[in-house]
């Protein structure tokens, strides 16, 4: 499969945006994000690190938003998607404006894949565009072979985000159901709280199936509906 149709195939989030992007803890983080996308000079790369469960993936695709917005071409991408074409799957990505790539740690210690993209981060440097990588970790504690590549890495500029706490996710969980139109009280937000995974991708999965079931069965979201779509 040839990389300009790999790149046509990802779809942005409609709901990974600046302005949905909720929680206290990371909101400076995504704001510093947001400054940096409107005044992208003097930025060829940036570095978001993090846990999985920060939204490191949402930010990313929010960049690609504004960026669209702005009249830019934009494309964010995870490397895992990329990982089974090889590293020739980075070749082309600079004619876009801004490029983001998604859990880019999974190639660290790999040395065709760094060459790779180091290559692509220098042929974006040169087109005047903006480079976007996440990252588990801060690039120092990665096992980055290539030391131009976590040269570059690490003076880039590094925005991380904190874990999110238990009342981070109750306004992240209420926030989402509000935009779906969904009516939810904070005594159905927290026994939902208190019985669903921890990790915030499942956590809003589950929102996607109530959501479903509430619209199926026309019923309005009350704990005895909660429990019985939870199986508790």
């Amino acid at each position: 499969m040839a990389t300009s149709q790999m790149v046509l195939g990802v779809k942005l989030r409609d709901d990974a945006r600046f302005d949905n992007f909720h929680g206290d803890r990371n909101r400076d983080a995504a704001r510093r994000l947001e400054v940096v996308c409107e005044q992208p000079a003097g930025a060829p790369v940036v570095v978001i690190c993090g846990d999985s469960d920060t939204g490191k993936s949402h930010l990313l695709q929010a960049a690609c938003h504004l960026a669209e917005q702005r009249g830019q071409g934009a494309v964010c991408i995870s490397i895992r998607e990329l990982i089974p074409f090889g590293p020739e799957a980075l070749t082309g990505l600079e004619r876009h404006g801004v490029v983001c790539l998604d859990d880019l740690d999974l190639v660290a210690g790999d040395g065709h894949w760094e060459e790779a993209v180091f290559h692509l981060y220098n042929r974006v440097l040169d087109g005047g565009g903006l480079l976007m990588v996440s990252l588990s970790e801060v690039p120092a504690a990665l096992p980055f072979g290539l030391a131009d590549l976590g040269s570059r890495l690490a003076h880039g500029l590094l925005i991380q985000l904190g874990v999110y706490r238990d009342e981070d996710r109750l306004r992240i969980l209420m926030a989402r159901a509000e935009q779906r139109g969904m009516v939810m009280s904070e005594d159905v937000a927290g026994f939902i709280m208190r019985r669903a995974p921890r990790r915030l991708g499942e956590l809003l999965g589950l929102l996607d199936t109530l959501d479903e079931n509430s619209l199926q069965a026309q019923r309005r979201l009350t704990i005895p509906f909660v429990k019985t779509v939870m199986g508790c």
